[in-house]
């Protein structure tokens, strides 16, 4: 369940992969009757970049190679998108810059812009209302927040080098839809450390809060396979939340999966488990979360559904290969 909407430049900032470039294009004409056969198409032109100018260069920081490097760590799992660092420049605001960047597809010759401001710390960047870590290294502080506090649920690897971790509503339809995905995940990476944080939209999802309290007493009296037995019944229950009897929905995925209904709903009213949810919930808030389902690897945080698998494959094995190689 998305909580708010975001551009697709922000989002291509952000990492979402299948965010692409926006440019205009022209319909071609049908071809007229009878009309000879079109030439073959001319070979496709590489992206050319106007020349970049000294004097677009007016901040002294963030350098045009920290903006490079920045850039690189973010995009470079594509080989097909190229950029040139066009200006930075002093604000009017004391320490804050303004960064423009050029950006292309190959072999699509179309140039883009996009632009932000990165603050007089140098540590972030503001791209209309959102916030991001900016650096050569962007997702090192929300890896090592992850390493000390992502403790939900896990499948995968018992080593938490590579990892990833969701942050799921179990009444968000599309943390719903997302759940295939995560067999997948594991497949793919066997070396990964997968871990699920609930993340309940208390504002908008009034079951939320208590089916992530039942599944935390679901994972500590069963464990983790009893809680993803757990998270795929009240998934496929999840219209039954919402209407008179949602506890009941609830109450009937733990039977299903063997547990006693009685004692875990004891559990999930208890000041303890209570707090356990809103450490969760803490987690994400400290990593920005604003929608969920969001996935986060080693760090990057990536709407899940709004990049196609095989772009999410894409940055997963990029950012495992640099991760490996600097730690």
């Amino acid at each position: 369940m998305q909580i708010r909407s975001r551009s697709c430049a922000v989002l291509a900032l952000a990492l979402a992969a299948g965010c692409v470039l926006a440019v205009a294009q022209t319909k071609p004409a049908a071809p007229a009757a009878h009309a000879p056969l079109p030439a073959a198409p001319a070979p496709p032109t590489e992206p050319k970049f106007p020349p970049v100018l000294a004097s677009n260069f007016t901040a002294a920081s963030p350098t045009k190679a920290e903006v490079d490097a920045f850039l690189q760590a973010s995009w470079g799992y594509d080989p097909n998108r190229t950029w040139e660092v066009y200006a930075v420049q002093k604000t009017p605001a004391p320490g804050l810059s303004k960064v423009l960047v050029l950006v292309a597809e190959k072999p699509n010759p179309r140039v883009g812009n996009m632009g932000f401001f990165v603050t007089p710390d140098g540590h972030h960047l503001v791209v209309q209302d959102a916030v991001l870590d900016f650096g050569a290294h962007p997702y090192e502080a929300n890896y090592r927040t992850i390493q000390q506090r992502a403790d939900g649920p896990s499948l995968g690897a018992t080593g938490k080098q590579f990892e990833l971790v969701e942050f799921a509503d179990f009444e968000c339809p599309h943390c719903k839809d997302a759940q295939p995905l995560v067999q997948k995940l594991v497949a793919d990476f066997p070396q990964a450390h997968y871990v699920f944080e609930m993340f309940p939209l208390v504002s908008i999802h009034p079951m939320a809060f208590k089916a992530a309290a039942y599944a935390s007493c679901v994972s500590q009296q069963g464990g983790n396979a009893a809680f993803f037995k757990y998270a795929d019944a009240v998934f496929a229950a999840q219209t039954e939340l919402e209407g008179a009897d949602g506890t009941q929905a609830l109450r009937n995925a733990v039977t299903g999966i063997g547990l006693d209904a009685d004692k875990i709903a004891a559990c999930a009213a208890s000041p303890a488990t209570k707090a356990i949810v809103e450490s969760s919930m803490h987690l994400g808030q400290d990593l920005n979360v604003d929608e969920t389902p969001t996935l986060f690897i080693d760090g990057r945080g990536v709407p899940m559904l709004q990049v196609p698998y095989e772009n999410l494959k894409k940055i997963i094995a990029w950012q495992f290969a640099q991760d490996k190689a600097a730690r």
